[in-house]
């Protein structure tokens, strides 16, 4: 008699068998934009080809979501000379630092940024700072190189017909939007010009972050650096995505279902959520988020022994933002990933409760995968349980999210500490009126 493979796993084995074709889509599409960006550099040796993208294609693997991927394009240039100037109105809780990238007076090496098409002199006359590289100015030079480029490739052949288009690049505030065709998928990737330096991250100093990721791991990813990207046309940003995604590819190396998780609830909101993509909703980014907090919270390795437990841990964190409409930036927790989302957060809760209270019927994809579904795994709701961490941020701790898990019938820990902590917070949150029995 065959073996009966669980639904979690069936579903999970769909997303995986997509997954090589889509990292080989991944690689021709890059290398067709790497051969128009060597044309860039050999039209302007002060852009730069990043070759060191095996991250990229790790976490296009992951993804089921065709939302569009970065392509940095590092700036030839000395970031530790220069002038980093955060304007007082620029520091907002709501998001890293912008600053401006001064030229000093004296900076060795700088010259080529002195030039009219990428650099504008400052007006205020200071002996420091001769003027500043503009993002906007940058941007501009970087597509018409791009431009130039893609004509000369397609002009020798060394681009295959058909894989790119002159008129799908778009200049956008922050990036170049360009559609590159991989044989049976078309990516769209956002050239972005970026500055790498040195750059404090105090969330990864922090001890607290330790038990959730390999040993020595979160010190190699620190020592990468950090880039700095357009925020307007005047102002430059810390972009954290390139940190993100080295986190995210530490916690693969873990055993586990961490990752697995990841897949399945991004592939679940592109068809569920997402309508097939088709509706705007939740991004990876937003996932990515998500599976960075469980694993924070739950850095135990029993918590992501068991697939479907695993994914009822990304579950709980993300309906707890849902219904507090703030998902925290990890890196930076006082800003909000989903502020300014536009995004119908009630209506994407309501989605996101379904599958978490009856998940069967989105994770069935065969014909023979039908059956009648189990019972609801909660029969009141549980929306005021997970709004509490907006009115006490303490709540947002493990043995919190432990009472979540055991309302969803997914708590199977045995440890006696984590028990009685978890009983704990249940008997407080009672008190409170914070369970609706």
């Amino acid at each position: 008699m065959a073996v009966q493979v669980p639904l979690w796993h069936h579903y999970l084995q769909a997303i995986r068998s997509r997954a090589a074709p889509r990292a080989q889509d991944f690689q021709r599409a890059e290398d067709v934009l790497l051969t128009v960006l060597e044309r860039v550099h050999a039209l302007d040796p002060r852009f730069l080809v990043d070759y060191a993208r095996d991250l990229e294609a790790f976490q296009f693997a992951l993804r089921s979501s065709d939302d569009p991927l970065n392509m940095e394009v590092p700036l030839r240039v000395e970031a530790g000379a220069l002038l980093v100037e955060e304007p007082g109105a620029a520091q907002t809780s709501d998001g890293p630092v912008s600053c401006r990238l001064g030229v000093p007076s004296g900076g060795a090496g700088l010259e080529p940024w002195m030039t009219d098409d990428v650099f504008t002199a400052s007006s205020e006359g200071s002996a420091q700072c001769l003027g500043h590289i503009v993002p906007s100015k940058v941007l501009h030079v970087l597509k018409d190189l791009l431009v130039a480029a893609i004509v000369h490739c397609k002009h020798h052949g060394l681009v295959k017909p058909g894989s790119l288009k002159v008129d799908s690049l778009g200049e956008e505030e922050l990036g170049l939007s360009l559609l590159v065709s991989s044989g049976w998928r078309t990516i769209r990737f956002t050239v972005v010009p970026v500055v790498r330096r040195k750059h404090r991250v105090p969330a990864l100093e922090g001890a607290q972050l330790t038990p959730a990721f390999p040993e020595g791991s979160l010190k190699r990813i620190m020592g990468r650096g950090v880039a700095l990207v357009p925020a307007s046309a005047q102002l430059w940003r810390v972009s954290t995505d390139d940190l993100l995604t080295g986190l995210l590819n530490a916690l693969g190396s873990l055993p586990g279902h961490r990752l697995d998780s990841l897949s399945i609830l991004d592939r679940v909101n592109h068809e569920r959520w997402r309508d097939g993509g088709q509706s705007p909703g939740l991004t990876f980014c937003h996932l990515k988020a998500v599976l960075l907090w469980a694993a924070a919270l739950f850095p135990a390795p029993e918590d992501w022994a068991e697939l479907q437990g695993a994914v009822y841990r990304l579950l709980v964190v993300l309906l707890c933002c849902l219904a507090t409409s703030n998902l925290p930036h990890f890196l930076h927790p006082e800003r909000n990933l989903l502020r300014d989302s536009g995004l119908d957060l009630r209506a994407l809760y309501q989605r996101v409760e379904l599958f978490a209270s009856q998940p069967e019927a989105a994770l069935r994809i065969h014909v023979t995968h039908l059956g009648r579904s189990p019972p609801p795994r909660i029969t009141t709701g549980v929306r005021a349980l997970l709004q509490l961490p907006a009115s006490d941020p303490a709540y947002w701790a493990t043995a919190y999210f432990d009472v979540l898990l055991d309302k969803f019938q997914a708590f199977h820990i045995q440890d006696k500490d984590r028990i009685a902590a978890m009983q704990s917070i249940f008997w407080k949150t009672k008190t409170l009126g914070g369970e609706d029995r």
